[in-house]
């Protein structure tokens, strides 16, 4: 089992094999003024939106009946644009850009552009005398031709192999928060070693990510990563980016500060952005334009990332809102778990105005699709348990009824991930500390396998799409471990034939 870095973490996301770019790209040295904004926003919280933007919370005050005339026809704009996102969203597996089209007819593409992200250059050494050349060490280097031999390392360091596994971590230690790439490399041999390729920063602390191929930058297949923390906003990361210091785009979040009006109160946000911090993101990987998340100000908001704009929210909880999954088989289908102890099911091809609740045990931690049951999703909650449902109990008699109740950990199950390609293969991670492997096979779940792999309280546990047996754990204790499953015998007889 292979691990790295310090500190804690609260999310783990896994690149697909050939995704990264060989040599990723090092961001153009940024201008005084980007630095000063750049610390701005590090300091003060994410700033932007224009003031058509901008959009007040809940507690402040209309001005005069104008305002509210303009509210109603931005309702009537959100109901139009929930109806575009709907009929893309119909369409299925064929209608990767159609959002964008539709969106587009309501003329939906006029909005600013985010600007590409920042570096911060040293600078460098000072100025140094020596009395000849033989004792300056640095031209000693250059003679020597030991600068050509550092430059081929740096190279191959940074370089990311086709056969290389890239896993990304949302990292925190002390008040530094961000993004750590990790490399995971196997030799000939077998052996494993994993390293910190390079860091993110980030302006709060990390909760949730989401990988996605959907390319920002235009062209084919891009490699990006969404990021939802404390702050309401969504930033979403060019990973094929190095030292980088702002996002490729911002979803929501706090609009620049304003002079107060008479009669007005409360913080701005941009407008369509959630209230509160992100709690759950997911990627649709077939309408590939399309963001889900979840948050404490208890709603469920779909992006549409070929804008930047909030298209539908959804507000059927009535608690903070901890996890969102879309089915795999059937695209138009969100499911979206809170502490208000229901699972919710919408079908968001009537723009989620269909949707059907379970209730279940406890707060809803983690919540996961069946990738070999099309029908069948497993939550996971803050008492320890594990449940299984099926969608086909919707519309029945039988609807909430669980298809197995599983007391899976001691404390709070914050984690679930299935094998992608070994059906009834689960694994669990619980705040006590253990990662434990489940056979699910005819709803009598079993545990094959258990670990405490020395992180403290676990976070997050993730199963690789291009290993099916390589389990990546995080916790309170920060470091990233990889758990190679199939070295485990009940594993191997079960799963690995």
């Amino acid at each position: 089992m292979e691990d790295a870095a310090k500190g804690m973490i609260s999310a783990i996301s896994w690149v697909p094999r050939g995704a990264a770019k060989n040599a990723p790209v090092v961001a153009e040295p940024p201008t005084q003024e980007e630095i000063d904004e750049a610390i701005k926003t590090f300091t003060l919280g994410r700033d932007g939106g224009s003031d058509a933007d901008e959009d007040d919370d809940a507690g402040t005050m209309d001005v005069d009946g104008a305002e509210e005339a303009a509210e109603a026809e931005e309702e009537v704009d959100e109901v139009a644009r929930a109806k575009a996102v709907a009929k893309a969203l119909a369409k299925g597996s064929g209608g990767v850009d159609d959002m964008a089209d539709e969106l587009r007819e309501l003329n939906m593409d006029a909005y600013d552009d985010e600007e590409d992200g920042l570096e911060i250059i040293s600078t460098g050494l000072g100025d140094l005398y020596y009395p000849s050349n033989d004792m300056d060490p640095y031209l000693k280097k250059n003679d020597d031709g030991d600068d050509d031999d550092e430059d081929d390392d740096e190279i191959e360091d940074n370089t990311i192999k086709p056969t290389d596994f890239v896993i990304v971590c949302a990292h925190s230690e002390d008040d530094i928060y961000s993004l750590q790439v990790n490399i995971l490399e196997e030799s000939e041999d077998g052996e494993q070693n994993m390293f910190v390729h390079h860091d993110v920063p980030l302006p709060d602390f990390p909760l949730c990510t989401a990988w996605m191929d959907f390319n920002l930058k235009g062209g084919d297949k891009g490699n990006f990563i969404a990021v939802g923390t404390m702050d309401p906003a969504i930033e979403i990361w060019d990973l094929d980016m190095v030292d980088e210091l702002q996002p490729h785009m911002v979803l929501g979040g706090h609009s620049k500060k304003k002079k107060k009006e008479k009669g007005k109160k409360g913080k701005k946000y941009k407008k369509g952005s959630h209230r509160s911090s992100v709690l759950g993101l997911a990627w649709n990987k077939e309408v590939r334009n399309v963001l889900a998340s979840a948050s404490a100000d208890k709603t469920v908001k779909i992006w549409d990332i070929s804008v930047g704009k909030c298209a539908v929210t959804l507000d059927h909880h009535d608690d903070k809102v901890q996890a969102v999954a879309w089915s795999r088989q059937s695209p138009e289908v969100l499911l979206s778990g809170s502490f208000d102890k229901t699972v919710a099911m919408n079908d968001m091809k009537d723009g989620g105005q269909s949707c059907h609740k379970w209730s279940v045990e406890a707060d809803v931690e983690s919540l996961a699709w069946d990738p070999h049951n099309e029908h069948a999703f497993v939550v996971s909650l803050e008492n320890g348990m594990v449940q299984a449902f099926d969608k086909r109990t919707a519309s029945s008699k039988s609807s909430g009824r669980p298809t197995f109740t599983l007391h899976a950990h001691e404390k709070a199950v914050s984690s679930i991930s299935f094998s992608p390609s070994a059906p009834n293969f689960l694994a669990t991670g619980s705040t006590d500390k253990m990662v434990k492997l489940w056979d699910l096979s005819n709803n009598q779940p079993s545990c094959v396998a258990s670990l405490n792999p020395k992180l403290g309280a676990i976070f997050s546990v993730s199963f690789s799409n291009d290993n099916p047996f390589l389990l990546a754990c995080g916790g309170s204790k920060g470091k990233l471990k990889v758990w190679n499953t199939l070295t485990e015998p009940a594993v191997a007889n079960k799963f690995g034939r």
